[in-house]
């Protein structure tokens, strides 16, 4: 009887190329940066808002 670990290592995988892999890093990186962009701007007017300037 097969045990599901050495079911898994006989399946046959395969793996997306290097460049795909490599670009879904450079999409999740751009898409983080822009969210924390968009997150410090909405910080930014609510405390120019409230009256918080930096000069």
């Amino acid at each position: 009887m097969q045990t599901e670990v050495s079911s898994m290592k006989t399946h046959n995988e395969t793996k997306a190329p290097w460049w795909k892999r490599i670009m879904w890093l450079v999409i999740i990186y751009g898409a983080s940066v822009l969210a924390l962009g968009v997150v410090a701007s909405l910080f930014r007017m609510m405390m120019t808002a409230a009256g918080m300037r930096s000069h």
